[in-house]
């Protein structure tokens, strides 16, 4: 079993906080989810490209999702007693062929073969950096050293996806993945660069796994991850075709949408990632409402960009602390199994944006874009009322 006891041992207490590899691992996170989410930027050009339609596109998500959620919980398994160190190096590189391998797909299968590429870098480094923060920080700190790190997906939002469809609307969209091959590659030098050595001192076993689901915080945590990274990516995935064919929108403002849906998200991060560190379920609800509340109404706000960006605002900064909240949560209920909890929530994660693309396809192509996003809303409703009638410390199942 994968305890917090058979890690290396954080930073010493009152010692002061390695804030470079933090930065360097939330430098990796923003490149991961920059290249998982860039087909959400980029599905109608890519689709006219490679003659598919665009729920066809969106599975691109679907495949990297469903690799990265199975291979997440059983990461610590996997590699064992390897330095996380030079696993994470390695996967980045991985990262940046696949990302490589899209600038060059002629054809929907070559972009479907980078996209399982894509999809097993991203299982591995999520299912190390998730529950990084408590080995890079002592205790007053590891809220921040968390909160710091999932800092780069938001911020992913914010300059990689918006950044991306701004470049691919100058120089094509391949370009946005060619970027996106170099960024991976720096990542992996700054780790290399800044990040200690991550030893471990006993091998994972998969019955951590087991050990860490029986936990009722725990649990209760994952399923409302689930719920709301299912009902998130069903509307987001999909928001472009919204964006342009409901509200009528260049692509020059499509990009400036996703950008300030982006700052919101950077906002939402840093105002919900300390409130989760004392108040892991207030900032879990807060997050959850506000994606509901934007995904149902932002059907009826086409009409207007000004009534549109406020949708975009209160959605962006809703989800910018669901990562943070949510790992938070299942962390706090089980703080003795830190990398094995923290393996669970990344796979649970990846296996909600998986289904949700996959079913906001089939919504799409069926019932239109209105659909969409009010199937989105109804999703992250129920996540919400789990979470209201749920707590993080629940004690075990029997």
């Amino acid at each position: 079993m994968t305890t917090a006891e058979t890690l290396a041992p954080p930073a010493a207490p009152g010692s002061p906080p390695r804030w470079a590899p933090i930065v360097a691992v939330a430098l990796a996170t923003f490149t991961v989810v920059s290249s998982e989410m860039m087909p959400v930027g980029l599905l109608t050009p890519i689709s006219k490209t490679l003659a598919v339609s665009d729920g066809v596109t969106g599975l691109s998500l679907t495949i990297t999702g469903i690799l990265a959620a199975v291979l997440s919980p059983f990461v610590p398994a996997l590699i064992g007693l390897r330095d996380r160190k030079g696993v994470l190096i390695a996967f980045l590189l991985l990262l940046s062929l696949a990302n490589a391998l899209t600038a060059l797909a002629p054809n929907y299968p070559v972009l479907a073969v980078s996209r399982v590429l894509l999809g097993l870098a991203m299982g591995i480094v999520w299912g190390i950096t998730a529950g990084l923060g408590p080995r890079l920080a002592d205790g007053p700190r590891i809220a921040l050293a968390t909160t710091l790190i999932f800092s780069g997906v938001s911020i992913a939002s914010v300059l990689g996806v918006p950044l991306g469809t701004y470049l691919a609307a100058l120089l094509g969209w391949r370009s946005a993945f060619w970027t996106l091959a170099l960024l991976g590659a720096v990542s992996a030098a700054v780790l290399a660069r800044t990040l200690p050595a991550l030893p471990v001192h006993e091998r994972g076993r998969l019955d951590g796994i087991a050990d860490a689901l029986r936990n009722r915080g725990v649990a209760a945590g994952l399923a409302v991850t689930a719920l709301v990274v299912l009902g998130h990516f069903t509307g987001y995935t999909y928001v472009r075709p919204v964006l342009e064919l409901d509200a009528g929108l260049s692509s020059g403002a499509i990009a400036a949408c996703l950008l300030v849906y982006g700052l919101a998200g950077v906002a939402g991060n840093f105002t919900l990632g300390p409130l989760a560190g004392r108040h892991p379920k207030t900032a879990v609800t807060t997050a959850l409402a506000g994606v509901a509340l934007a995904a149902a109404l932002l059907p009826f706000l086409t009409g207007s960009l000004a009534a549109v960006l406020l949708a975009l605002v209160v959605w962006g900064a809703s989800y910018g602390g669901v990562s943070i909240s949510t790992q938070t949560w299942v962390r706090t209920a089980d703080p003795a199994r830190i990398e094995a909890s923290a393996a669970l929530w990344a796979g649970v994660f990846n296996a909600g944006i998986a289904l949700g693309s996959l079913a906001g396809g089939l919504v799409i192509d069926r019932a239109g874009n209105r659909a969409v996003l009010l199937s989105a809303g109804l999703v992250t409703a129920v996540g919400l009322l789990l979470a209201a009638v749920s707590r993080p410390r629940g004690g075990r199942l029997t």
